[in-house]
């Protein structure tokens, strides 16, 4: 199957499990707590995993499958779907519209495809390597911004309440000081998508995992934009440090990241 098939395959599936996830937004009565009380999971999760995770089985068995609810499916296969069925739980529980499936694939650990979808907005981000990014169809692209006083950024915050989150805080004060303005949505999958169509000039966050970052940086590289680590190497496949900007203000950001490097 070519490149733009297993695109379009991606992204009829994200729908597909958009629609399990609006069968039960607005009407969670009950969900259950993993590695912290904030780090939450409901049925729409797990409902949603299940559809992508039997999808990709039926339609290529032999490929490997990361996914953040269950077990990794194991195969000898160059190419790995990365999964996150319901990026945003929090926001989902709380009938916040802020939520996406995310579905990345890689091959030979390069990401080739990569599909945020926002079910409860109708938006569909998508792109496949060096095919360019796209909203529902439209071509999308970072914005020109160059110097961080005139930036807006988008950031998030660990579930763990330690002294790395701590430091989040204190470099989250610091930016604020130099730019127009911090916002902390919920969903890093959007946030990727969000600084790909110009809405922020940046985003940057730590303790992340592979399925949150997968499709969305291939989605903002695609629009113009520039990932790394925050001492400037490739950002880790573990998402565990990401600086994720339009390019134009990257090292700016990698000077005030360098100094944090926890």
């Amino acid at each position: 199957m070519t490149q733009t098939k297993m695109l379009n395959f991606a992204i009829q599936t994200a729908k597909g499990a958009g629609a399990i996830l609006m069968e039960h937004f607005g009407n969670i009565s009950s969900y259950e707590q993993k590695s912290t009380p904030i780090d939450l999971l409901t049925i729409a999760d797990t409902r949603s995993e299940a559809f992508i995770v039997n999808e990709i089985k039926t339609t290529f068995p032999d490929h490997h499958i990361i996914a953040e609810e269950s077990a990794a499916v194991e195969n000898n296969s160059d190419y790995r779907w990365v999964i996150d069925p319901l990026d945003g739980t929090t926001n989902f529980v709380h009938s916040l519209p802020i939520f996406a499936v995310s579905i990345g694939l890689q091959y030979k650990d390069e990401t080739i495809v990569g599909v945020v979808y926002n079910p409860s907005a109708n938006k569909c981000f998508f792109a496949e390597k060096n095919g360019g990014a796209y909203l529902n169809g439209e071509a999308i692209h970072i914005t020109l911004t160059n110097t961080l006083s005139n930036s807006l950024l988008v950031t998030g915050f660990p579930y763990t309440h330690d002294d790395s989150w701590s430091k989040g805080f204190d470099l989250f004060k610091t930016l604020y000081g130099k730019t127009q303005g911090v916002r902390r949505l919920g969903a890093a999958a959007l946030d990727f998508c969000f600084v790909a169509m110009g809405r922020f000039e940046g985003f940057w966050e730590f303790g992340l995992e592979p399925w949150d970052v997968c499709a969305g940086a291939l989605i903002l590289a695609e629009a113009g934009g520039k990932v790394s680590d925050w001492d400037g190497s490739s950002m880790p496949f573990s998402g565990n440090r990401v600086l994720a900007t339009n390019g134009h203000i990257h090292g700016e950001m990698l000077e005030v990241l360098g100094k944090e490097l926890f």
